[in-house]
């Protein structure tokens, strides 16, 4: 990649795991973090000449890379719906260009064969090294917590269907979204183990299961991977809390309180109210969160219509729905399910941080854990030595003024 070799300097307010530097820098080299930390500790360890041209930055934050487990899609491509890398690229560009340096691509429910063909598709750009692997959200769903999610391409676990799909995806399907109370889902032979043993990571949604349901799930991946699964973005597409009858969210929420389980909140201000978001934050702490924006086509361009794997959606305000037929002509489309965002991740972070999370805790939630998940602590997710080159810095605001990633510069997308 060229450029590469580069010393790049970046100075501003440096956002760490656990604090923020306020006059920090970062300097690269060869595509890797040389040095993160305060600007003087940088002059004590030598870094002088490096900072000579680069003035303090009081204005601005520097990130790590934002890394996006749950996202479908930008800038007009649907990953579901591509049937060439190049027809995704220009959704992981629209990302990138907002700061998401390392994304998963997720697919929706469809029909087997469908499925097979886009986990074949979408590992080139994997392969290529554009993103770091696919998220299967289906299709072994819950009929009655499907969402957007296509009700004639539910079925029961497959571990056949899994053994296909990663096969076609050559390793790089990284997580699939699965609702414990399908059948063939839990249990010895079931499509949790066989994931499990494909090295493919479980994560618990769109279900109304119940408590105990949830429960069994997340005991026996947790059993068999010695770590944390995950939930699929948290109270939505799932059977709501109640406190008679508790549902997956409460065994959710316990399970990520004693560290088996990430949860994933989209915290867009559409999907969940920021007083929910901030909750989650204070009951179950940052390092068990992770901020997603189950993006999908939208993202980035303008309301219309779009598609989303076999279901048409309607952006109107930059909320997406499922297109539902008229009550009659010249009457209005009622409102649909809920069917992915429009947002970028910088924007969850912002809205979080709006919203009562602090700055640091929000951050982490979109970097370090989520780079956890994906087993690349160390590698993504914070600016550390040896790290990846993969900044975002931006104003005041968190809106983005410069993207890196490798250390090369990414054209940014203003505000």
């Amino acid at each position: 990649m060229s450029g590469m070799s580069e010393v790049v300097v970046v100075r501003g307010r440096l956002v760490l795991a656990s604090s923020v530097v306020d006059d920090g820098v970062v300097v690269t080299s060869g595509g890797r973090v040389e040095f993160a930390g305060s600007v003087v500790d940088a002059l004590g360890a030598g870094h002088g000449p490096a900072l000579e041209q680069v003035p303090p930055a009081p204005a601005t934050y520097v990130l790590p890379g934002l890394v996006d487990l749950h996202n479908h899609g930008g800038g007009g491509a649907s990953f579901p719906d591509v049937t060439t890398a190049a027809e995704a690229l220009p959704g992981v560009l629209e990302h990138r260009r907002h700061g998401t340096t390392t994304l998963l691509a997720s697919l929706v429910t469809a029909q087997p064969e469908v499925l097979v063909q886009r986990a074949a598709v979408l590992a080139e750009l994997a392969e290529a090294g554009e993103i770091e692997g696919l998220h299967a959200e289906g299709p072994f769903l819950s009929y009655r917590r499907r969402g957007a999610h296509n009700p004639a391409d539910l079925q029961e676990g497959s571990v056949e269907l899994v053994a296909e799909m990663a096969r076609a995806a050559r390793g790089y399907l990284r997580t699939m979204t699965v609702a414990p109370e399908v059948p063939g889902v839990t249990g010895p032979g079931g499509v949790a183990e066989a994931l499990v043993e494909a090295g493919v990571l479980p994560s618990l949604g769109h279900t109304d299961g119940t408590t105990e349901q949830a429960e069994a799930l997340i005991e026996q991946v947790t059993a068999a991977l010695g770590a944390p699964m995950t939930a699929t973005h948290l109270f939505n597409g799932m059977r709501p809390l109640h406190h008679r009858q508790p549902g997956p969210i409460a065994a959710c929420l316990a399970a990520a309180a004693r560290g088996d389980m990430i949860v994933e909140l989209v915290g867009d201000g559409v999907h969940l109210d920021p007083a929910t978001v901030r909750s989650v934050f204070d009951m179950v702490g940052a390092d068990q969160v992770v901020l997603v924006t189950d993006a999908m086509a939208a993202a980035g361009v303008a309301d219309g219509r779009y598609e989303l794997g076999p279901m048409s959606v309607v952006v109107h305000e930059g909320v997406a729905r499922i297109a539902t037929p008229q009550a009659a002509p010249g009457a209005p489309e009622e409102e649909g399910p809920i069917a992915g965002g429009t947002a970028h991740l910088v924007d969850v972070v912002r809205c979080a941080v709006r919203g009562g999370v602090p700055l640091v805790d929000a951050v982490l939630s979109a970097t370090a854990v989520p780079a956890r998940v994906l087993g690349l602590t160390g590698e993504v997710g914070a600016l550390v030595p040896g790290a990846r080159a993969d900044i975002l810095v931006t104003d005041a605001d968190l809106r983005p003024l410069r993207v890196l990633r490798h250390g090369v510069n990414v054209d940014v997308a203003r505000a």
